[in-house]
């Protein structure tokens, strides 16, 4: 199955909640999502049979690979449950899902050894900076790098690897912190990235300037460590991958590799695989979007599997969306004239 643009459906990636205990500038600042903010009801949720049952439909159509994502999922109370009901899926080919989730690490030490019980295979942890004062200002309730390097070192004593990390790189805010990041992670099995500041939602007040281009970071990290460019790993990947170069210029695994993310720069609306799918069940076909269909009244409705399965399939078969593709020919500071769903919402 295909959409539009001939681009089959290979991922998706679900929100378990809007709630996060940080409050990062560029995702959930604090002068909008205070004490005050108005989060989703508990019932407005979907259930964790509701999210399998969703799931199971999505890999009749194609789907190989479920991202947990929130807010912060691991805030999602007995998420372990939820990863062991979708662990026993199973692809079209009768292979087990890839099936990952993404966190800012928080609580990831104390978590690490029961996600992989329930069957969990890999984490992504977002990380902004080594230096404690930088990450403390940007995650904005004074949470300690110490923290979330414990949590890494958790999950890999686990077993969820390959770990990867995201640093969202921010001019005037971070950039200092790439090689920093860069030397602490080499050699380490740990696969650094670096992701170009975007702009979703509304609240973040994202301006262009403020975004330092992937191509300025390869640069320099060139300045005192040698790279060499490495083939995609996957269709759709989004991520332009490098490897540490040895004496000989070679790529040397041992080094590992970091990739970049270039969102704004150069868009990769081409091979995009990806569907999201909200908190209360609302299916977004792009990280940019600006309205969702809800499935959660599919779901709670008397609606068959059938009928659910054949709704999914007329949306993404309908589906266009290129808007990173697009924003070069719109005008600064222009989103095409819509309000972009914010990123806590929907999951990065």
């Amino acid at each position: 199955m295909a959409d539009r643009l001939g681009r089959p459906l290979r991922d998706l990636r679900i929100s378990v909640t809007d709630r996060c205990n940080f409050r990062c500038t560029y995702c959930m600042p604090k002068e909008i999502f205070g004490k005050d903010h108005p989060f989703l009801p508990h019932a407005s949720l979907l259930t964790f049979e509701e999210i399998t049952r969703i799931a199971r439909l999505f890999i009749t159509h194609g789907v190989q690979k479920i991202r947990l994502t929130g807010g912060e999922p691991l805030l999602r109370k007995n998420i372990e449950v939820l990863i062991e009901q979708l662990a026993a899926l199973r692809t079209l080919e009768g292979k087990p899902l890839d099936l990952t989730l993404t966190t800012n690490g928080s609580i990831l030490a104390r978590k690490a050894k029961a996600l992989k019980a329930a069957g969990l295979r890999r984490v992504t942890v977002s990380l902004d900076g080594m230096d404690d004062a930088v990450f403390r200002s940007m995650n904005d309730v004074d949470f300690p790098v110490a923290d979330v390097l414990a949590g890494i070192e958790a999950a890999r004593l686990a077993g969820l690897g390959p770990i990867k990390v995201n640093m969202v790189v921010k001019r005037g805010t971070n950039e200092q912190e790439i090689l920093p990041m860069a030397r602490h992670f080499r050699g380490t099995g740990v696969v650094l990235r670096f992701i170009e500041y975007m702009d979703v939602g509304a609240t973040n007040g994202w301006r262009m300037d403020e975004v330092l281009p992937s191509s300025e970071v390869i640069k320099l990290l060139r300045t005192e460590l040698p790279l060499v460019p490495l083939d995609p790993t996957a269709p759709g990947e989004t991520a332009e991958r490098w490897g540490y170069a040895d004496a000989s210029g070679r790529h040397d695994p041992r080094l590992g590799e970091i990739g970049v993310i270039s969102s704004v720069t150069r868009a990769f609306c081409g091979s995009c695989n990806r569907a999201r799918l909200s908190t209360e069940g609302r299916l977004f076909l792009c990280l940019f979007a600006s309205q969702g269909y809800d499935l959660r009244a599919l779901l709670r409705g008397e609606a068959t599997d059938e009928a659910i399965a054949s709704a999914i399939g007329r949306i993404w078969q309908g589906r266009s969306d290129r808007y990173s593709e697009l924003r070069s020919t719109m005008p600064a500071g222009s989103t095409g004239g819509a309000r972009h769903i914010e990123m806590s919402y929907i999951g990065g």
